[in-house]
């Protein structure tokens, strides 16, 4: 680092992306991306918006917020407007926000000791201070530690890194018992099993839940999510936003997203795809002898009680195959491997297996 970098970020320690590795082709499992590409219509929507690129987007995104709320309404039974909702650089933004937005000195975050990796970095750039709280034995988060928090509680349900998930019920308790704190739920992975917190946003004025296009959607590249909760929350993040990047969905990304929208019958069906493909895979993975969490998101977590959790992933990546390992003590010995393809999955049990046999006598 510079001489010049702001004493407040010396200790700052940057979030860790997945692998993006060009030395040779892989299997690329280690960042849960959808094997499937965007569907035709929301191609088709992003090459039209290509002829505007000379002005700037709607900084109000309007005509995506508008088809969005229709969407959800439909899909959750609720009557939000576009005030409800709130579209972001990724939903990795609108968290930013939350953090910005709803944390201080006085007001904590609270979020679990192994989750998604971006939440003490945002704590950590906005300097407010954060309690983790640990996941049980059984890698879950137990509703009851959430009570009365004293704090911004995230929670991303299904949880990273684990894929396992609470029940909306579960979530609502932790609602009621939080009235005077706001409570952030990351759906990042909710459409591959999860039940949304949606259709409580009518109910609690301090709840905001977060959705992504990057996964189910098939639009990772595109960088697109979204937030959803009272008008006067949007409010609060709108201002951040308005503060630091109003312009921050480029017109192609909007319009693409409008496609994406317009075509849920493909983002279903690949939904059920990954689920199916998922099903199988843990399957081949209990019979070859691996342990797994309970996950019902588009990966799985997985470890070997005879085979050491960074030996694994570095085999599979000299195979070609490219998995997720975090060094976190408490997880060190799992891998987290996204589900693609039917095909790849396939490669990667056939690789595995290779593996395993050579390993384990």
């Amino acid at each position: 680092m510079s001489r010049f970098l702001s004493k407040r970020f010396i200790d700052l320690k940057p979030y860790v992306p997945g692998e993006q590795p060009q030395d040779q082709k892989y299997i690329k499992l280690n960042t849960n991306e959808s094997p499937y590409p965007i569907s035709e219509k929301a191609a088709a929507n992003a090459k039209e918006a290509t002829t505007r690129l000379q002005l700037y987007p709607d900084s109000d995104c309007r005509g995506l917020a508008e088809r969005l709320s229709q969407f959800l309404n439909a899909q959750n039974g609720t009557f939000l407007a576009t005030e409800n909702v709130l579209l972001s650089n990724g939903s990795d933004e609108i968290l930013n926000f939350a953090f910005m937005a709803f944390c201080d000195e006085k007001t904590p975050a609270v979020f679990p000791d192994i989750t998604y990796g971006f939440y003490p970095v945002f704590a950590d750039i906005s300097n407010v201070p954060y309690r983790e709280i640990p996941l049980t034995d059984e890698l879950r988060i137990r509703g009851e530690d959430y009570v009365q928090a004293g704090g911004t509680i995230f929670i991303a349900n299904p949880n990273a890194h684990t894929g396992v998930a609470l029940s909306r019920k579960e979530i609502e308790e932790i609602i009621k018992t939080n009235p005077d704190n706001v409570v952030v739920v990351d759906e990042a992975y909710v459409d591959f099993g999860a039940e949304s917190c949606v259709n409580l946003i009518e109910k609690y004025d301090n709840l905001l839940v977060i959705q992504t296009f990057s996964k189910s959607r098939s639009m990772a590249g595109a960088r697109l999510g979204f937030g959803v909760g009272s008008a006067e929350l949007m409010r609060d993040l709108n201002t951040i936003r308005n503060s630091t990047n109003p312009y921050n969905i480029n017109a192609m990304t909007m319009a693409a997203g409008i496609g994406v929208l317009e075509d849920e019958e493909y983002t279903q069906a690949n939904c059920r795809k990954i689920i199916q493909t998922r099903e199988y895979v843990v399957r081949e993975l209990e019979g070859m002898g691996f342990t797994l969490s309970e996950s019902i998101s588009n990966f799985i977590f997985m470890k070997h009680s005879r085979i050491e959790g960074e030996w694994l992933y570095e085999e599979l990546k000299k195979r070609g195959v490219l998995v997720r390992h975090f060094h976190q003590e408490r997880i060190a010995q799992y891998n987290r491997v996204s589900i693609g393809s039917r095909q790849q999955m396939e490669i990667f049990i056939t690789t595995l297996g290779e593996i395993v046999k050579g390993r384990v006598r």
